[in-house]
């Protein structure tokens, strides 16, 4: 039996008491207490699972399923592990108490974790009067201003589960609400993380979780993360029905073979063979919550993403201490290793006093190690604002002329090998990226570098070299230097005769006509200041066509003569910038809008905006709302 379901799980939030799986049985039929302990206080105490099936409007049937979080705080770590890996949340408020503590620190939790939809449940409406449920109502409203509660007409529903009074109101939003959840990503390479896992009788192994992206069979070999220990689909259901396959945003159980009951645990995700792996190191953005203390330089805090829970060492880039309320780059480093990759939401807490205190999302799985701070930071400022595609250029431009595979590219990403080619198509047709061996992508700087490096040896060695000699020397890789290589001899810049290689001397002579033009290009960035022209228009007031003149900037850049903006069009002349670093010196600690800066530098707005995103990548500036700190 195949799944055709439409399938969107939501979570609850709420302080203890306030009635979620009381609605939540309602809601399904199902008791999602399932303890004995639960059963014997009256609580919830971990994650309980239901779900119930609607028809949506074309007819098809759609399944909303539950994950029901405890709301003790004592128990907050159990409701993170079930938070972590929901579409949207219902937030439940009762009538006779109104906002909690454990309201308010579970409706952080979500926004942390970058839910964007959901709906607010005031239960237990029987129990007060018209005029109590009119405040609590106006309260629960005020609390909500300026979350993802508060925004596309998100509505606050009265409800008694004892009578039935506004379960099909709550039913008809669910519906709406599941309908314009944003499913999983169809690209990502397919990660369910375990947050149950038991033994049944006859079968073995049974774990349980929220299928995240991609597709799941059943015959299937997966891997289970960490440990690599490789396992078998024996068996797929999704609520008591059997699947031979599933689709993400679904919650799913998995028979395994190959592995025993004793050595699963929570925390741990299902992914394809040599695919993701777990990490310990991480550079992220963390958003401290306005209520946090200062984060310090080497802090150590609970981590927590989807299903798992770990000690993490703070570091910040600069050491300054992060203030609450504001966003931060830092890197963080994991006493146990969780699969993460780019775009993963977490959730920080303090130990003592426990308590949430912020989190954000992972920038970068995979930190390059041996790398200056300030070029790391630049970079991650680039990354974070940046495209699909233009976050796979900038990953394989970070690993210079070692270029990049296809397959350790999707293992950074989490995206399919499929995926990563459809991004980089574009690319590869106008020759800002090559693909070498069918597999390592390199960028066109790289190659230039490449290039620039075998024929600075030619030319300043002997007349002829070894290839194998001349490969040693340059330290390029042997499949980034034979291409290379090759593309040097079918332009009739160097010549090949018996494995050795010279340079062709028609070429040599024309070196000299291009230090004229490197010239020129300098001059004509220099003389424009601020304002300079696009490489378009340089390329036509010179008479060079676009390729000679890419390449040409290329040269410039990669010698610091000109530094880029951001796109490919875009350079200014080191020596504006420097004067410019100057003329903002006396500034320093106080704040500038982009009409004051405009002013300042006499620039459009096409020119002062990408500057002013380059000076807060070079730290030289901090955006702070519409304004910008100058440091």
């Amino acid at each position: 039996m195949t799944n055709t379901h439409i399938s969107v799980v939501i979570g609850t939030a709420g302080h203890i008491d306030h009635g979620k799986t009381t609605l939540v049985h309602a809601l399904t039929g199902i008791d999602t207490d399932r303890l004995p302990e639960e059963k014997r206080r009256g609580i919830t105490i971990d994650l309980g699972f239901a779900s119930f099936e609607i028809p949506s409007p074309g007819g098809s049937p759609l399944r909303i399923s539950f994950v029901d979080v405890p709301g003790h705080q004592l128990f907050i770590r159990n409701m993170l592990a079930g938070t972590g890996c929901v579409s949207a949340a219902m937030l439940v408020v009762a009538a006779n108490e109104g906002v909690m503590p454990q309201t308010v620190e579970h409706l952080n939790i979500c926004e942390l974790l970058g839910i964007s939809h959901g709906i607010t449940v005031i239960t237990k409406a029987d129990t007060v009067s018209i005029s109590q449920l009119q405040d609590v109502t106006s309260a629960i409203k005020t609390c909500l201003q300026g979350t993802f509660l508060c925004k596309d007409h998100a509505p606050v529903l009265p409800v008694s589960a004892a009578t039935g009074e506004g379960l099909e109101a709550v039913r008809a939003e669910l519906l709406k609400l599941a309908l314009r959840t944003q499913l999983g990503n169809s690209d990502a390479l397919p990660r369910m993380p375990l947050d149950r896992t038991f033994v049944m009788k006859g079968f073995g192994a049974v774990v349980t979780g929220t299928l995240l992206s991609g597709t799941i069979r059943e015959g299937q070999t997966l891997h289970l993360e960490p440990g690599s220990r490789a396992v078998r689909v024996r068996g797929l259901q999704t609520h008591g029905q059997p699947q031979q396959s599933v689709q993400p945003n679904s919650r799913v159980a998995v028979n395994l073979s190959g592995v025993d009951a004793t050595e699963v645990h929570r925390g741990q995700t299902l992914v394809l063979p040599n695919t993701v792996s777990p990490v310990d190191m991480i550079d992220v953005e963390v958003r401290l919550l306005e209520s946090a203390p200062a984060l310090k330089h080497r802090a150590n805090l609970h981590f927590h993403a989807f299903t798992s829970e770990t000690m993490a060492s703070i570091f910040l880039y600069n050491y300054e201490s992060i203030q609450p309320g504001t966003v931060r780059i830092m890197r963080i480093r994991l006493a146990e290793p969780i699969v993460l990759i780019p775009g993963d939401r977490f959730v920080l807490r303090q130990p003592l006093p426990a308590g949430t205190i912020g989190g954000g999302r992972v920038l970068d799985a995979h930190p390059e190690p041996r790398q200056k701070k300030a070029a790391t930071l630049a970079w991650l400022e680039q990354l974070k604002m940046s495209s699909p595609m233009q976050q796979i250029l900038l990953r394989v431009r970070r690993r210079k002329t070692n270029g990049i595979t296809l397959h350790v590219l999707s293992a950074e990403t989490g995206l399919m090998i499929e995926a990563i080619r459809r991004h980089v198509s574009p690319e590869l047709e106008c020759g800002h990226v090559v693909l070498i061996s069918g597999d390592l992508l390199v960028s066109r700087e790289a190659v230039l570098a490449a290039a620039d490096a075998i024929t600075t040896r030619l030319l300043a060695g002997a007349p002829s070299i070894k290839t194998s000699e001349l490969r040693s020397q340059t330290a390029l890789s042997p499949a980034v230097f034979d291409f290379v290589l090759n593309s040097l001899v079918r332009e009739q810049k160097v010549q090949l005769r018996d494995d050795t290689a010279s340079i062709y001397s028609a070429w040599e002579q024309s070196l000299n006509s291009e230090t004229e033009q490197l010239a020129a290009i300098a001059q004509a960035y220099c003389a424009a200041g601020l304002s300079s022209p696009s490489v378009v228009e340089l390329a036509r007031r010179l008479s060079l066509n676009e390729h000679d003149m890419r390449r040409l900037v290329t040269v410039l850049q990669r010698n610091k003569t000109i530094v880029r903006m951001g796109s490919d069009d875009l350079f200014i002349h080191s020596e504006a910038l420097q004067q410019l670093f100057a003329q903002l010196v006396p500034l320093r600690g106080s704040l500038i809008n982009i009409a004051r800066f405009k002013q300042l530098t006499g620039l459009s707005r096409k020119y002062a905006i990408p500057l002013l995103e380059y000076l807060d990548r070079q730290r030289i500036t901090r955006k702070q709302g519409d304004q910008r700190l100058i440091l």
